[in-house]
């Protein structure tokens, strides 16, 4: 059987080769008669897996030996509310607003801190990236917080701010949810990371934090111990049960990134360049197409997330029946922006770039 491409933006494809082979692994991993979800999370087999997880994940990202690396539940939404918890002391925090999710990240901490508004793009529609230079910082925020690709608006992050340079002695903390490993990370200029593993590096359930060590020991005293940094660092993400399957395909998927290849690059270096590749092949059809139009500012547009309208709208429905028929799955913007979004995150392949727009030329023509 032939698979559909899936352009959904999360819980999002996943490579075909660990789909298969957790299927081949479901009901014995490697001879201990136990599929991984019927496994102690103490027990020697899965501390294995969870091990090898971290390791293969903290080579891929290149992360410092500085940096703790989590594995949590509850999503980047929960995260939300998670960081400040444990980075805001109770004092100011400053957001840049940038779309749907860092709006929803700046309503979230304000419960458990001041949340200030730094700076924002809501006046364009978030269809650009306000300077770094424009930012309104404040010299008593606990931490600066961006999400460096918004998965709804599709807008990104292509360089990370040096807060120093600024003038702001404060941490960074990115939600990379939408783009993590799907480029490096400049951890010089980030004092925690987060992201929902469903987007790009597993099924949903999974959480990843990636924290610098001088940033725990913080959390409110409200905060629940199962989401206080330095209680999950010291018992190595097992305080409370993990996401043991979640773990486990993520673990197959940062093997599978460590197989990839590119231009004599491997890993990450070279996932990126595959990236670039099938972001330009898009972009390129929308911007000389009458037909179709992205709003996104060429500076900032998003690699993993492409919203794009029809100019003429009322013909929305036959597109996604016809893209449907075609095999190309949940192109359908987000509700709160309308339109359509095709995310092309590591797992779609160059084909199903060229398989979209292939059938969005062939859609153009029909209804010239």
């Amino acid at each position: 059987m032939t698979r559909p491409y899936n352009f959904s933006a999360g819980p999002a494809a996943m490579p075909e080769s660990v789909l298969r082979l957790a299927a081949v692994e479901m009901l014995d991993w490697q001879g201990s008669g136990m599929s991984v979800m019927e496994m102690s999370h103490r027990g020697k087999a899965f501390m294995s897996i969870c091990e090898t997880a971290e390791r293969d994940l903290r080579e891929l990202l290149a992360v410092p030996s500085q940096f703790r690396i989590l594995f949590m539940q509850g999503g980047g939404l929960a995260e939300n509310a998670i960081v400040p918890l444990n980075l805001s002391r109770g004092g100011a925090v400053d957001f840049v607003v940038t779309g749907g999710w860092s709006q929803k990240s700046a309503k979230e901490a304000n419960k458990y801190a001041t949340a200030r508004i730094a700076a924002s793009n809501e006046a364009d529609g978030h269809t650009s990236l306000p300077t770094p230079a424009s930012w309104k910082l404040g010299k008593d925020a606990q931490y600066v917080h961006l999400c460096s690709n918004e998965t709804i608006h599709g807008v990104e992050f292509h360089e990370l701010p040096d807060l120093k340079a600024l003038g702001c002695d404060a941490p960074l903390v990115i939600d990379f949810s939408s783009h993590v490993a799907s480029r490096p990370v400049d951890w010089s200029r980030v004092g925690l990371a987060f992201g929902g593993a469903q987007k790009n590096l597993g099924p949903a359930g999974l959480t990843l934090v990636v924290v610098r060590e001088d940033l725990l020991g913080h959390a409110l005293a409200v905060c629940p111990s199962a989401f206080d940094y330095k209680t999950v660092a010291d018992n190595g993400s097992m305080y409370n049960t993990p996401p043991t399957y979640a773990i486990y395909m993520a673990g197959l998927t940062f093997q599978w990134l460590k197989r990839q290849t590119a231009g004599g690059l491997s890993g990450v270096a070279a996932i990126e360049q595959q990236n670039k590749a099938k972001a330009e092949l898009l972009y390129s059809f929308i911007d000389n197409s009458q037909f179709y139009q992205n709003k996104v500012a060429k500076d900032c547009r998003s690699r993993m997330n492409i919203p794009f309208f029809l100019r003429d709208e009322a013909r929305n429905e036959a597109f996604l029946s016809g893209a449907q028929a075609a095999g190309l799955l949940q192109l359908k913007g987000h509700k709160s922006v309308g339109g359509m979004r095709a995310s092309i995150y590591n797992a779609m392949p160059l084909e199903g770039v060229q398989a979209l727009v292939s059938y969005m030329r062939e859609f153009e023509m029909t209804q010239a």
